[in-house]
């Protein structure tokens, strides 16, 4: 097609197809999406484990049905009548065990969090999200697994000049008719009204006498056995594979956040908006537009974060949706967020001698062993990997410093933050592939215009908070990787930029070992020392008392904004050493999964801890214990994913202050010691 306009049939009649299966699909992300808003909107549990229970739902259906269509053959029915009757069996059957697994992690892990902050309902979910695929690993293997054709709905008809699979009308009812019945149960029946009053206020209900323990069973039950029955509908559609779940996840997300979190009506209509611009992308593949060509089927890979980055700029809640009521009480104190001694000191709480004293020398012994521990790789020989692992766990650490720092100081979370480690990552990569400047300047280059993306993508971010503040930032990191996968004559597309030098005098494992623990521990001393300025005090400020503050003269948006910009620039930084370390980059250093795994180390190492001192160095136990996990339990196991899923759980379970806040059981027995010293 060469022109945007047409007046022959066929362009009506193609993009009428078009639309209509983007309907279709926009059906099917629905039934994903209502049950995870209504799992949000109840228990204010961000549930990274939606995803995988749509895989796992589509794997159950795949053997489910085979094995209903098998049993009823060998009972006497017709393979024709078997077959079909095992297909439809099999899908409700599915969605049925997928509400059981669904109400048993409820009981048994998540009802234990309800409390906690958000980042350790995050990483109990995505450890069930890990442990769950390398049971389908385990369970179904890792090839992909194409199910059979729906039976009575295998055919096509007719419409407007073209041929309509049968199916696809199948699921575009589906859609409305689930929504229908979602409304009716939630507007109609006692259990829906509870529902309401527990989105509305749950502290409310358990005033009234009413125990929410059983309606979040019910209600996470349901959520989970919509994400299954849409897995398993997906069964004549298309293949069952590993790389569902996250995929599915950050869809289902999208459109409960345009939608409006907690809304089933506004879910339908984020779906029905996103599908349809979907299927029009398709529809206008590649045009010339006022001379420039525009290839509009690969903005499909971005359009669903483009319309939720428009929407919540423009509307904060989403289309449909308000804002959020606290789940837990006001008046009820956070047992795993102590009050910080920076807090305490610019209020004027003086320290007392001993207290001083414990701390001078809880510094120096802490910093001991940090340096310690990482001067051992020193004492190894320069061919041994322990080099690499070095090298890889301070990256990390200077990847996730910022986060936590932005996180634990600015309660600001991130869903995108790989954004700016990839930034720096492809923009080091450019400069020292250019030999226009030199390499010093190159890595340079790279913080500095992750800390511009930073600052651009942190004008629009800060002004929210909470869960839309994390997936606004989702929204804007994924539309960067899809410009890396696509642009393949600047970022080499999926393939990277390899062959990247660095200067000759770090070439070698040792010195540059040693360049970047320098960095790392001059970033964290920064930041350590940033909280005791006035920035840093207005900066909590800001995340306890925004109101108080701005009464008090302080910007609060702009205080929040240059911390934003702050923390990409070092995860720019993290990103250019990144390149030097491998030689290359790839869009894999700007996904989902990265900044899911710096999420990850930041609750690993505990965010907001006990004291200024314990905050800086959380991160470097976060990443060491993490990247650690990895290596050790892939070498031991196949199915060391799982095995990192039951450590994550321990962790949220046993240390819900992080690794790190163990101290806040020590810290007391310190002080004691140093006060009968000083006496």
């Amino acid at each position: 097609m060469s022109g945007l306009f047409f007046s022959d049939a066929s362009f009506w009649s193609s993009l009428g197809l078009q639309l209509l299966n983007g309907w279709a699909g926009a059906s099917s992300l629905f039934l994903v999406a209502a049950g995870l808003s209504l799992i949000f909107g109840v228990t204010r549990i961000v549930n990274l484990a939606h995803g995988a229970f749509f895989m796992l739902g589509l794997y159950l259906a795949y053997s489910v049905s085979a094995g209903l269509s098998a049993a009823l053959m060998t009972g006497g029915l017709g393979a024709v009548l078997a077959s079909g009757l095992g297909f439809w069996l099999g899908l409700l059957l599915t969605g049925l065990m997928m509400a059981a697994l669904g109400a048993l992690v409820e009981v048994t892990i998540l009802r234990r969090l309800y409390a906690a902050p958000a980042l350790l309902q995050l990483l109990a979910t995505f450890a069930l999200v890990l442990l769950i695929k390398d049971a389908v690993l385990w369970f179904w293997g890792p090839e992909d697994l194409l199910g059979p054709r729906a039976p009575g709905l295998s055919h096509s008809i007719e419409w407007w000049g073209g041929r309509v699979p049968t199916y696809n009308l199948f699921l575009l009812a589906m859609g409305p008719a689930v929504l229908v019945a979602l409304e009716g149960l939630l507007n109609r029946t006692r259990w829906g009204s509870r529902v309401r009053a527990a989105t509305q206020d749950r502290a409310m209900l358990s005033a009234l006498g009413q125990d929410p323990a059983g309606l979040f069973t019910s209600v996470f039950a349901l959520g989970s056995g919509l994400a299954g029955l849409a897995g398993a509908l997906q069964l004549p559609l298309e293949p069952a594979h590993l790389d569902l779940d996250l995929s599915t996840l950050t869809a289902a997300f999208v459109v409960v956040v345009v939608g409006g979190l907690g809304s089933i009506r506004g879910a339908y209509a984020a779906a029905l908006l996103i599908g349809l611009a979907n299927s029009l992308c398709i529809w206008l593949g590649t045009q010339t537009v006022f001379g420039v060509v525009v290839s509009f089927s690969k903005l499909t890979l971005v359009m669903e974060f483009l319309i939720m980055a428009g929407v919540l700029v423009f509307r904060p809640y989403g289309l449909m949706g308000h804002a959020l009521a606290s789940v837990v009480p006001p008046s009820s104190p956070n047992p795993f967020m102590p009050t910080s001694m920076a807090v305490k000191t610019a209020c004027g709480q003086n320290l007392s001698a001993h207290s001083r004293l414990a701390k001078r020398w809880g510094l120096w012994a802490l910093w001991g062993v940090v340096l310690t521990l990482l001067s051992l790789p020193l004492w190894v020989a320069p061919e041994s990997y322990v080099w690499v692992m070095a090298i890889d766990v301070l990256i990390a650490i200077l990847f996730i410093l910022g986060l936590s720092w932005m996180m634990g100081t600015g309660g600001m979370d991130s869903f995108g933050h790989a954004a700016y480690f990839g930034m720096g990552a492809y923009a080091t990569a450019l400069l020292c592939l250019s030999g226009t400047v030199p390499l010093g300047l190159a890595l340079i280059g790279g913080p500095l215009l992750a800390g511009i993306l930073a600052l651009i993508f942190g004008a629009l971010c800060v002004r929210l908070s909470g869960v839309y503040l994390a997936m606004l930032s989702l929204a804007l990191a994924q539309v960067i990787w899809g410009i890396a996968f696509e642009w393949d004559s600047v970022t080499g597309g999926s393939n990277g930029l390899n062959g990247v030098s660095a200067p000759v005098w770090l070439q070698s494992r040792p010195p540059f070992y040693e360049v970047v623990l320098m960095l790392a521990l001059v970033a964290t001393a920064g930041l350590w020392r940033l909280n005791q300025v006035p920035f840093g005090l207005t900066l909590i400020a800001s995340r306890d008392a925004p109101v108080r503050a701005e009464a008090l003269g302080i910007s609060v948006h702009q205080i929040r904004w240059l911390a934003w910009a702050l923390a990409g620039s070092l995860a720019g930084l993290a990103g250019s050493l990144f390149v030097w370390a491998k030689g290359g980059v790839s869009p894999e250093v700007m996904s989902l999964h990265q900044s899911l795994n710096g999420l990850v180390m930041v609750v690993l190492g505990g965010v907001g801890g006990v004291g200024a001192l314990v905050n800086a160095l959380s991160p470097w136990s976060g990443a060491l214990v993490f990247n650690e996990l990895q290596v050790e339990l892939a070498r031991y196991t196949d199915y060391w994913h799982a095995a990192m899923g039951l450590v994550l759980l321990a962790l949220v379970l046993a240390l819900p202050q992080g690794i790190l806040g163990i101290f806040s059981k020590w810290r007391p027995k310190v002080q004691g010691l140093f006060r009968q010293a000083r006496a």
